[in-house]
């Protein structure tokens, strides 16, 4: 299959292209059989004969091409109507009936406050008339109406506010609220490009629209992604910020699979300028070793560093109600564990040359012995609550 992108060089068309080359190069298997011989990517420094020579031969074709900041109004029209006249001439002129989808905007309805918008009513133009193509031709098309786009790569201080907010915020500089309560419709990038992926296999999801709001509907008229997500402006702006400090907290937002706060956090990181990318750890340093926090979450625990120097004993406490685990990743040591009502010692000689996991029980004592006489003892430590020191549940006990 061969698929033409126009718009390619923008943030829709880049997060597209370098999906479907993935696929076309075998590393995105999970798409199941699509098979993508030939993406051409079509942008403003491409010709009218580079279009004329794809739209002999694709199979498919997603217009991203558009204009939604231009010098003038009429400038709307331009991008997003008389290109895809063009567009869609050319395919006719081949007279290939490849299917087509366009990416329209929300704005399009022309309810509410988008009822006097320049660029939804050239959107809004554009629609129609690929509608009309679709009549005309035969051809399968798919209109879609994108909310408020998030992502990787999406081009601050122009026309995402999440883009804005998260270079802004990255970057130390202050970022402007006029209303905190403005209720947001957000598409994350990698929702829409899967839904542009199960579109080329015929799997897209159709939707209609009542006073400006997307109900799903097989017989819809309209294209849409099934997965948005409606929030606050200040809902946004205070997840940003509290991504920001997590070099002085440790703390890792709570992001659950599927949830808006995993996709801001992943688009918050990809701003991050060089000089942020790495920031410094709090060692607790002693003449036994070091001692690390990594990360925090409230309800992850958190997850720590700990160095033996050669021959040192380090633990020897219980808790109530804390657990751990201690994975050994360098040196050999040894972990001893004894119910503080017994006797019986449970040992573990542990290496990283095999790595294992072992758990340190509530109401057991224990410690973690270097056994070299040379090397360090390097051990990952996760902790199922973060430290209390006004309630540490941690209590000094020698194993032995």
């Amino acid at each position: 299959m061969r698929i033409l992108v126009t718009g390619a060089k923008g943030f829709v068309g880049r997060n597209l292209c370098s999906q479907l080359n993935n696929i076309r190069i075998g590393n995105a298997p999970w798409y199941g059989d699509v098979i993508i011989d030939e993406v051409y990517e079509y942008d403003k420094d491409s010709t009218f004969e580079q279009l004329d020579v794809w739209c002999t031969d694709c199979d498919f074709v997603f217009n991203l091409a558009g204009v939604n900041r231009p010098k003038t109004p009429e400038e709307f029209m331009i991008g997003n109507y008389d290109f895809i006249s063009i567009l869609l001439e050319t395919l006719k002129k081949h007279k290939n009936t490849c299917p087509v989808m366009i990416s329209s905007s929300i704005q399009a309805t022309l309810t509410g406050r988008f009822g006097i918008s320049e660029y939804g009513k050239s959107k809004k133009a554009g629609e129609e008339l690929v509608f009309q193509y679709g009549e005309e031709t035969g051809a399968k098309v798919l209109v879609y109406r994108f909310p408020n786009l998030f992502g990787k790569w999406c081009r601050p201080n122009y026309n995402s506010v999440i883009a804005t907010f998260c270079y802004n915020i990255a970057n130390g500089l202050p970022i402007r609220i006029n209303d905190r309560n403005v209720e947001m419709e957000l598409l994350y990038i990698d929702d829409l490009v899967d839904e542009m992926i199960e579109a080329i296999k015929g799997k897209e999801h159709y939707c209609s629209f009542e006073e400006g709001s997307t109900i799903l509907q097989s017989d819809g008229r309209y294209c849409t992604v099934p997965v948005t997500y409606k929030t606050t402006l200040g809902f946004i702006a205070d997840m940003i910020q509290s991504f920001s400090e997590q070099p002085k907290t440790l703390m890792i937002p709570e992001i659950p699979e599927y949830s808006l706060t995993k996709k801001l956090y992943s688009t918050y990181l990809s701003y991050l300028p060089k000089e942020k990318i790495t920031f410094p750890l709090n060692m607790h340093i002693d003449n036994r070793g070091s001692f690390t926090e990594l990360i925090r979450n409230l309800s992850g625990g958190q997850v720590s560093i700990n160095i033996s120097k050669p021959g040192v004993t380090k633990g020897q406490h219980w808790h109530h109600t804390k657990c751990e685990l201690f994975i050994v990743v360098s040196g050999h040591g040894l972990i001893q564990e004894r119910r503080i009502d017994s006797d019986e010692v449970l040992e573990f000689e542990v290496s990283g040359e095999r790595m294992e996991a072992v758990y340190m029980l509530p109401g057991y004592t224990h410690n973690i012995i270097n056994l070299s006489d040379t090397e360090d003892l390097i051990t990952v430590m996760w902790c199922n609550e973060l430290f209390k020191p006004n309630h540490a549940d941690t209590y000094a006990k020698t194993v032995k």
